[in-house]
């Protein structure tokens, strides 16, 4: 069984700035983001009582950044939890297969980008949290 801390990471993206602005640089296949990104999406207009994710996948990393505003990502693997607060834009979470996700306590300029290892594939998300505990658990034995 990994640790939870084995399961997830924080990426310091560049950036890069002068009297014109601020440029964050996210690039894919293993320079920044570590898989080749399938997918790009964003969630906005949630507020701080609001909590979306609520899934773990199967198959699907993502790397979770708040290029606006701050929210908190609460992961969890089955055995524990740990808490992050998402609050630069130029900070990513790297986050592995088979963790469960709750995002919540957006700013009111909270904007989510996400990328994704995998298009979108509605069979492989575990969106039931008794049963990601059986699969997770299930899983473990036969390591």
């Amino acid at each position: 069984m990994k640790r939870l801390e084995e399961q997830f990471r924080i990426i310091e993206f560049k950036e890069y700035g002068d009297e014109r602005g601020n440029l964050v640089v996210a690039e894919g296949d293993n320079i920044d983001v570590p898989f080749n990104i399938k997918r790009v999406f964003y969630m906005y207009g949630s507020d701080d009582k609001i909590i979306r994710g609520q899934h773990a996948n199967r198959r699907t990393e993502f790397v979770l950044i708040n290029v606006s505003g701050t929210s908190k990502v609460k992961m969890d693997n089955g055995h524990e939890t740990k808490v992050v607060e998402l609050n630069k834009p130029r900070m990513g979470l790297y986050i592995e297969t088979m963790v469960w996700k709750d995002m919540y306590d957006f700013s009111e300029d909270s904007v989510l980008l996400v990328l994704a290892s995998e298009h979108y594939d509605g069979e492989e998300y575990i969106r039931d949290y008794d049963a990601f505990l059986k699969e997770v658990r299930g899983n473990e034995k036969d390591e």
